[in-house]
């Protein structure tokens, strides 16, 4: 399939590291023994976007342990949100002769470069849950249906308020949030999100009384809890002084968090103001908590033990000369090319089934929720 050798021996002899390289070498006709790649010896380069968030960190746990299971060697690193961090450590990963890439970029426009150095290395590249944009070389796509993900958060805020079955008609004030601006992931959550709640804002069913609707007036840096809560501290300032939200589109749980510290500082959550539907995602332990204290009304689960065997078997097919399974080989056009996807179904989790979904799984330890 591949001659890495050389092309590794070409990018390691530019940067005067040409003697470090320990990676093994594939070829189209199996090669040598000494060349034969697959899970023999083969290392995999995992890098991941932050430990601030406790889903990434259960994400590289993930990858790295069914990449071990299967008998590779890993090398892990968190970019702290860093995106020049994160490129430094790719660029290590590369120069120390890793035989492939799982990426979850932190800015997805910010590869470019370094995976050149990686195609020019023969290394294959996974675009981990973000779609790296603008550079042909990324392979495959491991992911979530994420315009899904944004569908079910519209769905249920339309179904609690009593909008979808008519038995409400509003007008309810909804306010909006969407993720980062540099992650590809924030247009397909707030374009399914808005498929949903679009024709009730038409209607005047609901009312977004900020004015702030485009995608660009809502993006939430990082996807940063307290920038999120700064932001609804002055929506509640300018827009709501005399009314009430009713319900708030959030597209993450840590998002959601600085949503209702900001919501509960302005005197939501008591009997006579109760707090409004706010929605989630990743399902992580502090929200299931939040969720269970009837504060944040519903999180968005995706099983990312799943996502990482998706990973993982792609890389294996990919070192072992076999095609990796797909099944969305036309959504993901990441600006130079469709990248070929496999994708998993998102959940939608409340109150009155977080039990079976999350715990029951063994997604989340009951223990953890006490």
């Amino acid at each position: 399939m591949r001659n890495r050798r050389a092309a590794l021996a070409a990018v390691a002899s530019a940067a005067t590291l040409a003697l470090t390289l320990t990676a093994c070498g594939q070829n189209s006709e199996g090669g040598s023994e000494e060349d034969k790649g697959g899970s023999d010896g083969a290392t995999i380069g995992i890098a991941m976007p932050t430990k601030s968030s406790e889903r990434w960190i259960a994400d590289g746990n993930n990858v790295e342990k069914l990449l071990k299971d299967k008998g590779f060697e890993t090398k892990l690193a968190y970019g702290e949100d860093d995106p020049d961090q994160q490129v430094s450590q790719i660029e290590n990963m590369i120069t120390q002769g890793v035989d492939a890439l799982i990426v979850a970029a932190i800015d997805n426009k910010s590869m470019n470069n370094v995976l050149q150095q990686a195609k020019d290395a023969d290394i294959p590249v996974i675009s981990y849950d973000r779609l790296i944009l603008g550079t042909e070389n990324v392979d495959y796509y491991a992911s979530f249906d994420n315009e899904k993900v944004g569908e079910l958060q519209g769905t249920y805020i339309v179904e609690k308020l009593g909008l979808k079955d008519g038995s409400k008609k509003g007008p309810f004030n909804i306010e909006l949030f969407a993720g980062s601006n540099d992650d590809n992931n924030t247009r397909y959550f707030f374009q399914g999100a808005m498929n949903v709640l679009q024709p009730y804002i038409d209607k005047k069913q609901l009312v977004v009384k900020s004015g702030q609707t485009e995608l660009n007036q809502v993006t939430t840096l990082r996807w940063d809890g307290g920038t999120a809560q700064k932001r609804m501290d002055d929506i509640l300032t300018s827009s709501y002084r005399s009314d009430r939200v009713d319900a708030v589109l959030s597209p993450y749980d840590g998002i959601s968090i600085g949503i209702l510290s900001s919501l509960k500082s302005d005197g939501y959550g008591s009997k006579d103001k109760p707090l409004p539907i706010v929605t989630g995602q990743d399902a992580e332990v502090a929200s299931v908590k939040s969720i269970i204290a009837d504060q944040q009304s519903m999180t968005v689960y995706k099983d990312t033990r799943e996502l990482a065997k998706v990973a993982t078997n792609m890389v294996d097919a990919l070192l072992n000369d076999k095609k990796p399974e797909t099944n969305d080989t036309k959504t993901y056009d990441n600006g130079a090319k469709v990248v070929p996807a496999y994708l998993l179904e998102p959940v939608a989790v409340d109150k009155a089934n977080y039990q079976k979904v999350v715990v029951d799984s063994g997604y989340i330890k009951e223990s953890d929720l006490k």
